[in-house]
C-alpha cells in the first residue's frame, strides 16, 4: 500500500493498510494510524500523530516547524484525530513551549490552503474552509464552523456550533451556538438550523436565543447580563457553556448587532 516513489524514514510509525501515494515525504518520529491515505507530495513533518482513516491530500504539509520566532526547537507534536480529512496544499504547525502541541480533533474537515498555526486546538466535527489564516493559540469548541478566506488573531475562542461568514477578521471570541458576520464581526443571530441539524430541540434553540437577548438586545454591560441570566433562566448545560464562555473570555466577545457599523448607517 506504500509507493515505491514515496519516502518514509525508516523510524516513521505506519500501520500496515495505510496507503502513501508516489512522492509523498514521511519524516522520523511520525505515527499514522489504520486506514489513512496520504496523497502525492504531502509532507509529513516530525512530530506529527495522525489518527484513523484520514485523508491527507496532495501538496498539505503536516507538523511544520512554528512560525513563531520565540520557538527553540523543543520537542513538540501535531496531532490528528480519526477521520479527518485535510485538503491540498493546506498547513498546519506543531506546538511550541506554550501547550506542547497543535491538536486537530476527530471528523473535521479542513479545506485547501488553510493555515492553522502552532498550538491551535480544534474541536470535534470543525469546519474550516478553504483559504483560512489562523494564527496561533487559537480554541475552536466542537461543530464549529470558519467560512472561507477568514483570518483569525491569536489567542481568540470560538463557541462550539458558531458560524462564522466568509472572509471575517476575527479578533474577538466568538461565544457558542451565535452566527457572526459584518466588520467589525458581529453577532448576527444564533445557529438555530445547525443546531436542529444536530438535534437540539425547540425549547434548547429557543433558550439559547433569550440568553442572548439578555448579552446583545438588553442594553447590559456582560457583568449585568450574566448576573441576570443566572438569576432568572433556569440551568441548562447549553446556558453554562455560554455564561462560562463569557466569563472567560480574556479578548472579550464579538461585538452586538446595534455596534456594527451597517447597523448605524
Amino acid at each position: 500500500m506504500i509507493q515505491p516513489l514515496a519516502y518514509i524514514h525508516p523510524e516513521a510509525k505506519i500501520a500496515q493498510n495505510v496507503v502513501i501515494e508516489p512522492f509523498a515525504i514521511i519524516h522520523k518520529d511520525v505515527e499514522i494510524a489504520e486506514g489513512t491515505w496520504i496523497g502525492s507530495h504531502a509532507v509529513i513533518n516530525e512530530g506529527a500523530r495522525i489518527g484513523r482513516n484520514c485523508k491527507i491530500y496532495p501538496g498539505a504539509v503536516i507538523s511544520s516547524t512554528p512560525q513563531d520566532l520565540k520557538f527553540k526547537n523543543e520537542y513538540t507534536l501535531t496531532v490528528i484525530g480519526d477521520n479527518t480529512t485535510i485538503r491540498e496544499y493546506a498547513t498546519i504547525s506543531r506546538g511550541t513551549e506554550e501547550h506542547w502541541k497543535t491538536e486537530i480533533g476527530a471528523n473535521c474537515l479542513i479545506m485547501a490552503y488553510a493555515h492553522i498555526a502552532h498550538d491551535c486546538r480544534i474541536g470535534n466535527n470543525c469546519l474550516v474552509i478553504n483559504n483560512v489564516q489562523m494564527a496561533g493559540h487559537v480554541h475552536m469548541g466542537d461543530w464549529a464552523i470558519i467560512g472561507g478566506s477568514s483570518s483569525v488573531h491569536q489567542w481568540v475562542k470560538i463557541g462550539a456550533h458558531a458560524m462564522i461568514s466568509g472572509g471575517s477578521l476575527v479578533r474577538k471570541d466568538v461565544p457558542p451556538f451565535t452566527k457572526a458576520a459584518r466588520e467589525p464581526l458581529s453577532y448576527t443571530g444564533i445557529n438555530s438550523i445547525g443546531l436542529r441539524r444536530r438535534g437540539f430541540d425547540n425549547d434548547q434553540i429557543n433558550q439559547v436565543q433569550e440568553i442572548y437577548r439578555y448579552i446583545y438586545l438588553r442594553g447590559l454591560n456582560n457583568a449585568e447580563a450574566l448576573t441576570q441570566i443566572e438569576l432568572e433562566l433556569p440551568p441548562s448545560d447549553e446556558r453554562d457553556d455560554i455564561v462560562n464562555f463569557i466569563r472567560s473570555s480574556e479578548r472579550g466577545i464579538m461585538k452586538g448587532p446595534a455596534s456594527s457599523s451597517s447597523d448605524r448607517d
